[in-house]
């Protein structure tokens, strides 16, 4: 078997740069590299359910929203499967079994779902479906057997709850389930964009997000009132690019050939910031910069984002296609869990002839 790619996004908003950073660039990347045999983009809307169960029209609205920003930056409904969480009921069924192999206490110790549940002030009141979406995430990735799965950091110790899953399965029952391996951010700043208020997360909820789809107006707008450095009051102060925003973006999205085309008077990243360290330097030209840099990544995504927006239809058929091959490929996986269960009771014909025979010695 070849290698499978599987990941995804809860379709609560437009996707924001870091998305882009943090996974979408590099799935671009890794589906047009020829490495993979297969991959699967899942718009998470069954997960996005757990949190927003009073609100589905919020996700309902969003899946479009989501796939859009797909394909605008260059995921391929030819060489990707496009498929929605929740047209796939085999992934309910696989959570179901797994639920069986995970423990109360066990989700209690998952630092993603301790923080997640503390920054949505669930306390007492957490929804059973948002406390096991741990599980939820084994039987997405296991149902494609997926070998790789590109994640953020915060979203390690998911993958391992995984992984625990799937070796106690193939223990208990038979090796069925694949692994998976964890495929992070290729630098520390895409790991996790802070966002533009300098916060530890760029999030929808915060409002400090750069969207895919802003407009050229708006993310300058919002880049030049980016958090930086509170000390850097005059041009002439020593400045601080630990903890400031701006360079986190640079570090993120900055190559050397934009300084030839935005910024002359440097040759490189490291130069630019060893001139702000040491004063003489003001944040305005430092922004302008990362205004001109963020452009040259954003402009031809918004392009072809106005391009899918003529033909909407057309959108969600390459979403009910792409949910109809993955449902193809769950399914088999499913009937093989079921196999190894020995809850195939129709489909096992040796179990139905021992039955026969045991009775028919019985007259």
């Amino acid at each position: 078997m070849g290698k499978i790619i599987l990941t995804g996004d809860r379709p609560t908003g437009r996707l924001h740069v870091g998305h882009y950073v943090g996974s979408l660039r590099r799935r671009v990347e890794l589906q047009n590299s020829g490495e993979y045999e297969k991959t699967f983009i899942m718009i998470a809307d069954a997960q996005a359910l757990t949190d927003n169960i009073e609100n589905p029209e919020k996700v309902r609205q969003n899946i479009v929203e989501v796939a859009l920003d797909y394909l605008s930056c260059g995921l391929d409904p030819e060489k990707s499967t496009l498929f929605i969480q929740s047209q796939i009921p085999e992934l309910c069924e696989l959570t179901f079994y797994y639920m069986d192999l995970v423990t109360v206490s066990r989700l209690q110790r998952n630092p993603t779902v301790k923080s997640e549940i503390q920054m949505r002030n669930f306390e007492a009141s957490i929804p059973v479906g948002f406390f096991t979406y741990p599980i939820s995430q084994a039987a997405d990735i296991t149902a494609f057997k997926a070998t790789t799965v590109p994640v953020g950091e915060d979203q390690l110790p998911m993958i391992e709850q995984t992984r625990e899953i799937v070796r106690k399965f193939n223990s208990v029952y038979s090796e069925v389930l694949v692994e998976p391996e964890v495929l992070l951010p290729e630098n520390q700043a895409c790991m996790r964009l802070p966002g533009i208020d300098g916060k530890a997360k760029m999030s929808k909820s915060l409002g400090n997000c750069i969207y895919l789809s802003d407009t050229a107006d708006e993310v300058k707008k919002k880049i030049m009132s980016m958090y930086t450095d509170p000390t850097h009051i005059q041009v002439s102060d020593p400045g601080h690019i630990e903890g400031n925003t701006v360079f986190t973006y640079l570090d993120a999205f900055c190559r050397p050939e934009h300084f030839e085309r935005y910024l002359k008077d440097y040759s490189c990243l490291d130069e630019l910031k060893a001139h702000y360290q040491r004063g003489g330097l003001g944040d305005v030209k430092v922004k302008r910069f990362l205004n001109s840099v963020l452009e040259e990544t954003l402009e031809p995504i918004r392009a072809r984002r106005k391009e899918f927006e003529k033909d909407i239809p057309e959108v969600y058929r390459i979403l009910k296609k792409g949910s109809e091959a993955a449902r193809e490929v769950a399914a088999q996986t499913l009937s093989e869990v079921k196999d190894a269960m020995k809850i195939n009771y129709f489909s096992d014909e040796e179990l139905i002839r021992a039955q026969s025979e045991k009775y028919s010695r019985s007259e």
